[in-house]
């Protein structure tokens, strides 16, 4: 099916779009861009917020696909779950002018878009922190996410979400943050300052992560679980494997791949323990998933070659049949 033909169906109520009709927006060009603009803006709500699922979906299984023109219209869309879910998908996408749409949503009336955008911004402090250099727009979104995490009048929910999103840089006023949320008493501001110190990645952090590993609140374990990780400390593994028998399934997985970030010979021994006693496919998979992130952090080099490995004999069984 040509573009063309899509546009023009995409309106119809009845219509429902087959992945391989969806693939004429991967990559559109500037032209074939604007004349798919003016069919988005007449869609209905339901039929943009369908095609934004799809579209994510397809692009997840396929990363030759690119519909970031799709997912930027997105971004102005006059409907709060399409806005919200086009930042989501946009999140390998690294060029300036998505910082510059996501420092004016910051402001948007809907506090979920606040809340995403924040963590949209934070995805440049980490490549600007990992590139060790500062890139052009770092600072005006530092600023503009310092700002949101100070408002007392913002809800706890888009302020957490900005000091999550700090929590990656390294200096003192972003350390100050972290702490004065975690003592503010304010349950959604001490979860998010507990995943700060995990992407804030210092060793100072680790004994009050320890300390949440044990509490009565199970999002709060998540979240330690999932700091102990970032900050990839041998000190942890006692706690975590605790929590990989944990009541809550989602604290289990996150401690299980946080074991598979930390590495070494204690963690690998647990999770070889957790693969022989368990039966439960979930379990399996994520110590599968562990394993290799933990020969990944042994020896990055060693599973290269094995990935590479695997892909050839992938592609020899193709050529005979298989």
């Amino acid at each position: 099916m040509t573009l063309e033909t899509l546009l023009a169906k995409l309106p119809e109520s009845d219509y429902r779009p087959s992945a391989r009709d969806l693939v004429g927006l991967s990559a559109i060009d500037a032209a074939a861009q604007r004349r798919f603009l003016e069919v988005w803006r007449a869609l209905s709500i339901q039929r943009r917020r369908d095609l934004i699922d799809r579209l994510v979906d397809l692009a997840e299984d396929n990363v030759e696909y690119d519909f970031n023109s799709v997912f930027m219209a997105g971004l102005l869309d006059d409907d709060v779950q399409v806005r919200t879910e086009s930042i989501k998908a946009l999140w390998d996408y690294e060029e300036p002018d998505l910082a510059r749409v996501l420092l004016r949503l910051l402001k948007d009336p809907e506090a979920m878009v606040r809340a995403e955008s924040a963590l949209g911004l934070g995805r440049y402090l980490l490549r600007a922190e990992l590139l060790e250099r500062e890139i052009g727009v770092i600072p005006e979104i530092e600023t503009a996410l310092r700002a949101v995490a100070n408002d007392e009048l913002e809800l706890p929910e888009v302020r957490g979400r900005a000091i999550e999103a700090l929590g990656v840089r390294g200096h003192q006023w972003v350390r100050d943050l972290i702490e004065d949320a975690y003592a503010s008493g304010e349950r959604r501001l001490q979860i998010s300052a507990v995943h700060a110190m995990g992407r804030n990645a210092d060793l100072d952090w680790l004994p009050t992560i320890i300390e949440e590993m044990h509490s009565e609140d199970g999002e709060m374990r998540f979240e330690a679980a999932v700091a102990a990780g970032g900050i990839a400390d041998e000190e942890a593994v006692p706690e975590l494997s605790l929590l990989v028998s944990d009541e809550d399934t989602e604290v289990q997985e996150a401690a299980i791949a946080a074991l598979g970030q930390i590495g070494g010979p204690s963690s690998r021994a647990i999770l070889e323990q957790i693969a022989a006693d368990s039966t439960d496919e979930r379990v399996l998979e994520a110590v599968s998933d562990a394993m290799a992130e933990a020969d990944f952090v042994e020896d990055p080099m060693a599973l290269r070659q094995y990935l590479d490995r695997a892909a050839e004999d992938d592609e020899e069984d193709e050529g005979e049949g298989y």
